[in-house]
């Protein structure tokens, strides 16, 4: 059998991005993992609901914004408060693009990643 784990961005900035996904969608970290030499750290951040992760990667000597092409891939996530949540990221200023006909919204996190949100029904 084999079943999904994990999903992962690299970030400039991993106190902000963690406190994003706290405020934005209420992950918390669940598991680091710092190199032995300083290199890296990974973080990886869960929903309290699921065993999925989401794994951020800061890279110490890395500082130009990461290429994320045409955005064409993307992290979904189902709120089963989605009136709610899309009124949280408004107030945030994260949503950067809407389809209502579809009924979904994506939000940016401090990277410029999108992160489709859905309603769980």
């Amino acid at each position: 059998m084999i079943t999904f784990n994990h999903f992962n961005f690299n970030v400039l900035d991993l106190d902000k991005s963690v406190e994003f996904y706290k405020k934005a969608l209420d992950l918390d970290v669940v598991r680091e993992k710092n190199a032995s030499d300083g290199s890296f750290k990974l973080v990886y951040l869960g929903d309290g609901k699921t065993s999925f992760t989401l794994e951020l990667t800061w890279l110490k000597d890395r500082t130009e914004p990461y290429n994320l092409g045409d955005e064409e891939f993307h992290l979904a996530m189902a709120s089963d408060d989605f009136d709610a949540l899309h009124q949280r990221h408004k107030e945030m200023g994260c949503i950067c693009f809407e389809n209502p006909d579809m009924g979904i919204y994506f939000i940016n996190d401090p990277d410029g990643y999108w992160i489709e949100i859905v309603p769980a029904k």
